[in-house]
């Protein structure tokens, strides 16, 4: 099984907590059993709202004339390059 994608865990999570706010101040649910109640609706609807967000998929790799995938250009020449210069690139030791 696939692992969600963050946007669908944020969209999920959002929809759980204003739909639990929402449905908490419409319904006017004070016992247990009635939050109870509402609380399963919006984790319900929480999931349903992550499910309907479209998960990211990756580019499918490109083909080269041999069959096998064609790896960037920046990795094959080893230098990360834009516009023609090179970009500075930091290191964490001294």
């Amino acid at each position: 099984m696939p692992r969600p994608a963050p946007a669908q865990l944020a969209y999920g999570g959002l929809a759980v907590v204003a739909s639990t706010l929402a449905l908490l101040l419409v319904s006017g649910a004070r016992s247990g059993p009635g939050v109870l109640v509402v609380a399963t609706v919006a984790l319900a609807l929480g999931v349903a709202v992550a499910l309907a967000v479209p998960a990211a998929r990756p580019a499918p790799a490109r083909r080269t004339a041999r069959g096998s995938a064609a790896a960037p250009r920046a990795a094959r020449s080893g230098t990360a390059r834009s516009a023609g210069r090179q970009v500075p690139q930091t290191s964490l030791h001294r």
